[in-house]
């Protein structure tokens, strides 16, 4: 089936989002994820399952401290 990450056409076989980002390598506890121009609680990652058509957006959180 065919989605969109991150503007890229990609072709996957059905999973959810959980599945997903671990076969992309992702730690799903440090990204947040749009589907479909919503974002999708963590909590709703292992049980959605990716859909023909879906689009995606992953964001990676990038941790850092204040510089002085």
């Amino acid at each position: 089936m065919n989605i969109t990450t991150n503007g890229e056409a990609v072709s996957i076989d059905p999973l959810t989002v959980q599945q997903y980002l671990v076969s992309l390598g992702i730690d799903p506890r440090r990204v947040a994820v749009e589907l479909n121009m919503d974002i999708l609680p963590k909590a709703q990652y292992e049980t959605t399952l990716l859909k023909e058509g879906d689009a995606l957006e992953i964001v990676h959180f990038v941790g850092g401290g204040a510089r002085g």
